[in-house]
């Protein structure tokens, strides 16, 4: 009788082990390990000279806050009609997300990108895309396009061309709970 106890306690431990690595390794594997421009992929990494003159960009891992990066340029239309609603976003979610605007500078001019953040009052960062490397990177097949980033830095939507609004904050109220 003792020995029989003695092997159920050590089928149970063994068990628990057993489900305990399970799980583990389920969490791990749950996060993706490869880049690239698409949902369920880590958001592909970069680093750009910003408006003001610093740096910013991607970096794989965690995140303090989610990411929204939106690829604009100063004479897109739909990207004018945008405008005002980033502003508005990041006011409103600032404190939970992160909005990068990557103006696709090859194709623009400093002094019009300096105009339209300012005419838009754009207090986010901007991002300087000199030579379409990023735009190449992220695959973006025209302006604007907006990539949702989570806080361990997967691509969780790409919304391209004038979002709607009501849908837009709706996606990022979910990526930001």
């Amino acid at each position: 009788m003792k020995k029989t106890v003695v092997i159920f306690i050590m089928v149970l431990a063994l068990a628990g082990i057993a489900l305990v690595q399970q799980f583990a390794t389920a969490r791990i594997s749950a996060l993706p390990t490869e880049e690239a421009p698409k949902v369920g992929y880590l958001a592909p990494a970069f680093e750009l000279s910003t408006l003001d003159g610093g740096v910013l960009g991607v970096n794989r891992g965690k995140r303090e806050k989610a990411l929204l990066i939106n690829f604009w340029a100063s004479w897109c239309d739909p990207c004018r009609l945008e405008a005002p609603f980033l502003a508005q976003l990041h006011e409103k979610y600032g404190d939970k997300l992160d909005i990068y605007g990557v103006n696709g500078l090859e194709y623009d001019d400093l002094n019009s990108v300096r105009a339209f953040v300012k005419q838009y009052d754009h207090r986010f960062p901007v991002l300087l895309d000199r030579k379409s490397d990023v735009f190449d990177l992220y695959k973006v097949p025209g302006y604007p396009t907006s990539f949702l980033v989570d806080r361990n830095g997967v691509v969780k939507d790409v919304v391209i061309g004038l979002p709607d609004h009501g849908e837009f904050e709706k996606k990022i109220r979910k990526l930001i709970d």
